[in-house]
């Protein structure tokens, strides 16, 4: 379960505030919240490493391997195909090295899966091994028992005559998205949290200004909801403009949907009939202003476990006593933070 942006951002600027001692932005604390998820991400592996090695209560809940490792299971997964981010590829269609998906962080296990029901784990060698293993005719890697090497973010994969990207899989920890507190500017000059989630490719919610041709004639006075237009050739789906016309003139054009899989130079064509004897055309020409990936809207929320909400808190808040140049803020956050250390090894 992720940890809302929205919860964690809202509580620094409480506790900021309410001695008056300061304000951080949107934008100082998305960098600063991101930098905070990386480093309690990455202590998870250190806390694992510390706590294997001392003993442990079988009692639940209270098993603190266990628990560490819950932590970081938030990040564990598989390689899909079907998902770009996720996908692995070959050098070239004939090659037996796989690039890794670009979202890894640590490697797990590397499996061959050419069928349902057959799919053995590779075994991950280093050089000097696989190159003593495959001098020996009873060693030597085959599709029953393969092996690869991990070098230059690839899987080199033996034997060569695995190549097909389906069959390949791959097991491991994924990195941290980089966190998000979306908003708009509202009418006072104050920053409004935009409650829905980051999509890059998503169209901005709210009225579009600009990259509009209309040329329309004759139509009928109205705010036309949901109206009718040609999809792109990019493919992109899913969102739904309002159109207000006023004396054949097109006032306002807004997105109440914002829809995904959109790219800039996308055009909306109109086909919405404004009126008995309309003609002409109106389109809307998409910048990358106008989409998720060019504005501030849409969040991000922690991939953090639930469990580490107030560390998370409390180390923001330590890089925000250095921000704003208070060192009574950063006393206080370091000295909850340290008993919270203590209490976790002792």
């Amino acid at each position: 379960m992720a940890i809302s942006v929205d919860t964690v951002y809202k509580t620094v600027l409480l506790i900021l505030n309410k001695e008056q001692r300061g304000y951080m932005t949107p934008d100082e604390f998305n960098k600063i919240g991101t930098q905070v998820q990386r480093e309690l991400f990455e202590k998870c592996f250190e806390d694992l490493n510390q706590q294997v090695r001392t003993p442990q209560t079988d009692m639940d809940y209270a098993n603190r391997v266990a628990l560490t490792d819950e932590k970081i299971a938030e990040f564990k997964t598989e390689n899909d195909q079907t998902v770009a981010e996720k996908a692995i590829g070959v050098t070239n269609p004939t090659s037996n090295i796989f690039t890794v998906p670009s979202e890894l962080y640590k490697l797990g296990s590397v499996t061959y899966e050419p069928s349902s029901n057959i799919y053995p784990e590779m075994q991950r060698l280093g050089r000097s091994e696989f190159y003593n293993i495959r001098k020996a005719p009873l060693t030597t890697p085959t599709k029953n028992f393969p092996v690869y090497l991990y070098e230059d973010n690839k899987c080199i994969v033996y034997p060569t005559d695995i190549i097909n990207v389906d069959h390949i899989k791959m097991q491991y920890v994924k990195k941290p998205t980089d966190i998000r507190w979306g908003y708009n500017i509202g009418g006072l000059g104050q920053y409004v949290f935009t409650n829905y989630p980051y999509v890059a490719t998503a169209i901005n919610i709210g009225p579009i200004t600009t990259s509009i041709t209309s040329n329309i004639a004759s139509a009928t006075n109205n705010t036309y909801s949901a109206a009718t237009f040609t999809p792109p050739a990019s493919g992109g789906t899913g969102a739904i403009f309002d159109v207000t016309v006023v004396g054949a003139t097109v006032t306002n054009i807004t997105v109440v949907s914002q829809g995904s899989g959109y790219i800039a130079g996308d055009i909306i064509t109109f086909t919405q009939n404004f009126g008995a004897n309309t003609t002409g055309t109106l389109s809307v020409t998409l910048t990358e202003a106008n989409l998720f990936s060019g504005s501030q809207q849409g969040y991000i929320d922690f991939g953090l476990q639930t469990s580490e909400q107030t560390e998370l808190i409390l180390n923001i808040l330590l890089y925000a006593g250095i921000v704003i140049r208070d060192p009574q803020i950063i006393q206080v956050a370091q000295s909850e933070l340290q008993q919270d250390k203590i209490n976790e090894k002792s």
